[in-house]
This record gives C-alpha cells, structure tokens and sequence, in this order.
C-alpha cells in the first residue's frame, strides 16, 4: 500500500517501497550523487532493496520519518527523493534531497522541500531542522538559503568524507 506523506500542486511525496529498487538505483548511481551526496555503493535491485530496508524503510519505524520518494502527479514518474533523515553525528533531524538532473531547474526540489518542511512542523511537531551539503553544490546552498536555512559552520560528518555545510533552519510556526 503506498503511504502518501504530503502532496503540492505538482507532486506526491510518499514512502519508499521495495518497488522502488530500480529507480534507486538509477538515482544513487548518477555522477551528481556520488559527487554530492556519496557512493552508497547500490549497484543492482538487490543492493537497493538492502538500501532501503536498512535506510528509508528503517527509519519510518524508528524515528516516524525518513527520505521519501517524490512523483510527479501528472504520470506518477518518480523523479527523486526528499525527507528527513536522524543521524546519529548531529542532534536535529536534517533535510535531504536529490533528483535525476533531468528533472533539477523546474521547481520541484524547492516545492518538495517546503511540503517537507511543513509536514515535519505541523504533524511531527519538529520545530529545528538541519541540512547539511557538500562545500561546493551551489544550487543547494542556494535552495536551502532561499527557503531560510542559515549556514552555521562548516564540519565533518564522517570520518574519510571532506567536509560539509551545516545549515539550521528555526521553526516557522
């Protein structure tokens, strides 16, 4: 049963399902991923099964949230992923997103960001939420700073990654 988390004029946001696998991996293996994000190291239907199980799917049942997939209304096309993600290296929950560069420049990662946003204030109760991104990915920096993130410091993640933004943004309620 596909669980819809929010919708906007143009998309659906909802949770990921094993059906998922073969997008995942077309996703996870573009070059702006592995540059920006990270090589999950999803290769086959079978790795993105395991990815979403230990990640997504996880994390709904753990912390009520998680990365979600984002649709297109108008031919239900998957085009990428936004949601919220707990790691265990920072304190607030952070915002996350990436789609297949075909589908960046039109709006959607800004209007599924927002509907996010939204959804984690007003029926999670999420009042701070953080975002991290790579030093040099421009158009997120500009994504999350038109949408009212404030870049507080630069840090390390994770150990052997290069450094990263991190952007808070306070409650808007």
């Amino acid at each position: 049963m596909m669980m819809i988390v929010c919708q906007t004029p143009r998309l659906v946001i909802r949770r990921f399902s094993h059906q998922d696998a073969e997008f995942i991996v077309k996703l996870l293996n573009e070059p702006s991923f592995i540059e920006n994000i990270t090589d999950k190291g999803v290769r086959s239907v079978a790795d993105a099964i395991e990815y979403l199980n230990a990640g997504p799917i996880m994390s709904y049942k753990t912390h009520g949230f998680g990365l979600y997939a984002v649709e297109l209304i108008e031919n239900n096309m998957l085009i990428g992923m936004c949601g919220l993600l707990k790691r265990p290296e920072l304190t607030l929950p952070d915002i996350g997103y990436a789609y297949l560069p075909a589908f960046w420049r039109k709006g959607y990662a800004k209007e599924a960001v927002n509907a996010v946003l939204e959804y984690a204030q007003q029926q999670l109760k999420i009042d701070k939420i953080a975002a991290v991104t790579s030093l040099n990915n421009i158009s997120s920096i500009g994504l999350l700073e038109s949408i009212g993130f404030k870049q507080l410091k630069t840090m390390q993640l994770y150990e052997n990654e290069p450094k990263c933004r991190y952007f808070e943004l306070l409650s808007k309620i």
